[in-house]
């Protein structure tokens, strides 16, 4: 069963590319290079500054998910280290796709460094995730709360109370799972998984970094639109949930075609060429420049293993 998955979520994913990238092209038909260009040209430096700021604080808050996940287990490690195997996971976790298994590979490598066994990292990965899952849900409830005219975005026609409905029922979650950490409540078991619920200080930190690392996320894309055309921070953050949601569900790498596709439909009031561009300095800062530079530190970190391996090797053979 195992084997069959690993090759069916790749032919998904690229199944999902190959058809997102199909309808992308007929909804861009109209659109030149030139018109692409001259938005991304339009972009200030002050808002480039912005948009970087927002990169830093959606990389900060995911080196946070780290720290709380070992606190959770009871691990202290020095932060620079988390933070760094924190970026490296999500930088290649991100453009590859599947990130639960390339950003547990990365992080195993890492942290068994540090004494951490194949068990923990297990858990480790599977509570970052669930913290964005949760992250994720909590903000979306209260962003359809706020605004729950964005659901006609994707449903037209839908009521406002459709959109507060779901805002409710989003925000269930979040807060069955609060008070179950403040009621210390046994595991909830769901096919063999258990949901242990953490300590109340740590169920805190998570409903702070989930909508930390997604604001910061969303801000790239809204600081890169135009000021003239821009809907609001609210609804870009909406939107931007819902299609990194899709995105992610699709399994294709880095989301290809199935964020900028659930992005301009969401977005009709805003030119094409504008959302495009900003979704390119989004995979600019978010997605391409992290995933070179962790290239760098999985190099240099494995050529110190290496380095380390042998001095060991040597040293024993000269004991001997």
């Amino acid at each position: 069963m195992k084997r069959m998955l690993d090759v069916l979520w790749p032919i998904i994913g690229l199944g999902a590319v190959a058809f997102t990238s199909w309808l992308l092209f007929k909804e861009l038909r109209g659109l030149s290079l030139a018109q692409v260009e001259d938005a991304i040209g339009a972009i200030s430096p002050l808002r480039w500054s912005l948009a970087g700021v927002s990169t830093v604080l959606a990389y900060c808050a995911l080196a946070w998910y780290d720290q709380i996940a070992l606190r959770h287990l009871g691990r202290k490690l020095n932060w620079r280290f988390v933070s760094l195997v924190s970026f490296t996971a999500y930088a290649l976790g991100h453009n590859i796709g599947a990130s639960v298994l390339s950003g547990g590979v990365v992080r195993y490598r890492a942290y068994s460094t540090r004494g951490l066994g194949v068990a923990e990292v297990g858990l480790l990965v599977a509570f970052c995730s669930f913290t964005f899952t949760l992250g994720n849900v909590l903000l979306g409830g209260l962003t359809l709360l706020s605004a729950p005219d964005l659901i006609e975005r994707y449903v037209p026609g839908s009521p406002l109370w459709a959109g507060r409905a779901l805002g409710l029922l989003l925000l269930a979650g979040p807060w069955l799972y609060t008070v179950g950490a403040l009621l210390h409540f046994a595991p909830l078991k769901v096919r063999g998984f258990a949901l242990v619920y953490p300590r109340p200080p740590i169920a805190v930190r998570q409903l702070l970094a989930g909508p930390l690392e997604l604001i910061g996320a969303a801000g790239i894309v809204y600081f890169a639109l135009p000021a003239a055309s821009n809907p609001g921070f609210l609804v870009v953050l909406g939107v931007f949930l819902a299609s990194f949601t899709l995105a992610l569900l699709s399994h294709a790498p880095g989301g290809l075609g199935v964020l900028e596709y659930s992005f301009l439909k969401a977005m009709p009031d805003t030119p094409p060429a504008s959302v495009l561009a900003a979704l390119l300095v989004f995979r600019l800062l978010y997605l391409i420049l992290p995933l070179l530079f962790s290239l760098f530190v999985v190099v240099a970190f494995e050529r110190k293993r290496i380095s380390e391996a042998l001095i060991t090797r040597i040293k024993g053979r000269d004991d001997g």
